[in-house]
């Protein structure tokens, strides 16, 4: 058993060794270096359960969304820049990754066409490519530069306390209120009929003996249901950032309640609400 365990880490210590011992992974159009991120994701998650003593690692899913991570190499002895690199910018609707080749992207932000246009030093770090439960497919990047990414706001000489409730998503020591929008809430009825037909083709697809993957009524209905909780998480997401980005502009100093949300979740009450605010 001690040989077995020793034999299945060195397999793990390098992609080329990994690649020996599965043959799926031999295929070339599969990235070395995401195996390569595979296998240190795997390492860390062993190292941090050591350290903690809980949560025990466990092998990815078969699920409808995915992601993996790459990494972008630069030439030696050259400075790094944002089109210069494996990955990097073609153009501003375009981008080059290893093994995928020129994808197509809807958009950046300012402060990446800045650095283009005026070619400023930005290395691209570790680059993931997602897919969600609803088939969109999302890019992101961490950058490096010598050179800030955002410029320090102006003083205000203001100050602001608030308090965090369900009944108004927040009341400012100023008096102000901010509404709970309760994205879930309204969405909940649309949802629960979406998800009563996804459960009844699921049940005739297992009843008639095929594959879930392979039942085009299932995936549809799937894709219905995944697209809507899409919508509330990203009308939570705005709304957090819009209120989040006006408090942060508009005052020096914000100062709130410390919530402990993974606790308040145990009460069943409440459980629905907390979590729908999305506080944390």
């Amino acid at each position: 058993m001690a040989e077995e365990v020793v034999a299945n880490n060195e397999l793990l210590a390098k992609p080329r060794n990994i690649r020996d011992a599965y043959n799926f992974l031999r295929v070339k159009e599969i990235d070395s270096l995401a195996l390569a991120n595979a296998i240190q994701n795997y390492q860390k998650a062993w190292n941090n359960y050591r350290k903690i003593g809980h949560g025990i690692p466990t092998f990815h899913k078969k699920r409808s969304d995915w992601s993996y991570q790459t990494n972008c190499q630069y030439p030696k002895q050259s400075e790094a820049y944002l089109d210069n690199g494996t990955a990097r910018f073609i153009d501003a609707k375009h981008i080059k990754l290893p093994k995928l080749g020129v994808v197509r992207i809807a958009g950046f932000r300012r402060l990446i066409k800045e650095r283009l246009v005026n070619h400023i030093p930005t290395r691209i770090g570790t680059v993931t490519i997602k897919k969600t439960a609803d088939d969109q497919f999302y890019l992101s990047m961490q950058l490096g530069s010598d050179t800030a990414f955002v410029k320090e706001l102006p003083k205000t000489q203001s100050q602001i306390g608030i308090d965090l409730n369900l009944d108004n998503f927040l009341t400012a020591s100023n008096g102000a209120m901010v509404a709970n929008p309760r994205f879930y809430r309204k969405a909940k009825k649309k949802l629960a009929h979406a998800q009563r037909v996804l459960s009844r083709r699921q049940r005739r697809a297992k009843k008639e003996g095929r594959n879930l993957r392979l039942a085009k009524n299932y995936q549809k209905q799937r894709l219905v249901v995944a697209k809507l909780h899409d919508k509330i998480r990203r009308q939570r997401n705005d709304f957090l950032q819009v209120l989040s980005t006006a408090l942060i502009k508009n005052h020096d100093l914000v100062v709130a309640e410390e919530l402990r949300s993974r606790n308040l979740l145990k009460n069943h009450a409440l459980s629905q609400a907390i979590s729908d605010v999305g506080w944390r």
